[in-house]
């Protein structure tokens, strides 16, 4: 018989109370992990799509979940369109969108506080039951993905079996939520970056080799650019790339 003690008037098996506080600690260092990897993220070179994949893969490990959908706003048409999860479901992985307030992904970018589906296929606000029922999802918790309070973005989280989402629940997937709302938005300035510094380097070459046509040919400015952006068309490269060679002639003829 195992063995047991007392705690007020109730009766616990030891074996339980250390199985459950393995349990505990197991959770928390995956937890703490999830989190780490999720930072290292934020400060990587990954590309964007890349930092959505490990994010619904960590999130549906951590969170003992089937579907893990990570769905991000755009800001200029307000519809919110899945752009991750890592369900293999053909049918999961199709292109949808939803505008905000819409559905309960969009009940949650427009009020910015977590939602929870004891059931999907019951729940009138859920558009989707016929996937869900394909799938096998029961319970969902929705979360919004916040950056200083702007929503970036919802998770979603199902389980297959009815599931009561606890507050623990709500702050662990807010807190990966909100992390992974960092390592999004220093993704996307990062390549909005990237492609300002692509466009001036551009820009800068152009003048320079427009300038070297200008002076090697006697061209006006006009017709230099012509020639370049013709050079463009009829070899199918970029005029960056025409002005790389115009500049590089030019510097292995100088004396």
């Amino acid at each position: 018989m195992a063995a047991a003690f007392i705690r007020g008037n109730d009766v616990f098996d030891i074996k339980s109370e250390k199985i459950k506080a393995y349990m505990k600690k197991s959770s928390e260092k995956e937890y703490l992990a999830t989190l780490t990897k999720i930072s290292k993220a934020i400060t990587s070179d990954l590309y964007l799509e890349d930092i959505l994949k490990l994010i619904v893969n960590l999130t549906a490990g951590v969170m003992r979940a089937k579907i893990c959908a990570l769905w991000l706003l755009d800001e200029t048409t307000q519809e919110l369109k899945i752009r991750a999860t890592q369900a293999l479901s053909r049918e999961y992985l199709k292109e949808r969108a939803l505008k905000v307030g819409e559905g309960i992904v969009g009940l949650v970018a427009r009020e910015k506080e977590p939602v929870i589906i004891p059931d999907v296929s019951e729940d009138k606000r859920y558009r989707e039951k016929k996937l869900a029922k394909r799938e096998g999802l029961v319970s969902m918790l929705s979360v919004p993905m916040l950056v200083k309070d702007r929503v970036i973005g919802v998770i979603n989280v199902y389980t297959v079996k009815p599931y009561k989402f606890t507050r623990s629940d709500i702050d662990l997937l807010s807190t990966v939520t909100n992390q992974a709302a960092v390592a999004i938005e220093n993704t996307e300035l990062m390549v909005k970056t990237r492609i300002i510094q692509e466009e001036l380097e551009t820009r800068k070459k152009v003048e320079k080799a427009k300038g070297i046509l200008m002076r090697e040919q006697n061209l006006p400015e006009d017709e230099a650019y012509k020639l370049m952006r013709k050079s463009s068309m009829n070899k199918r490269v970029s005029m960056k790339e025409v002005a790389e060679a115009v500049i590089l002639s030019f510097e292995i003829r100088k004396p």
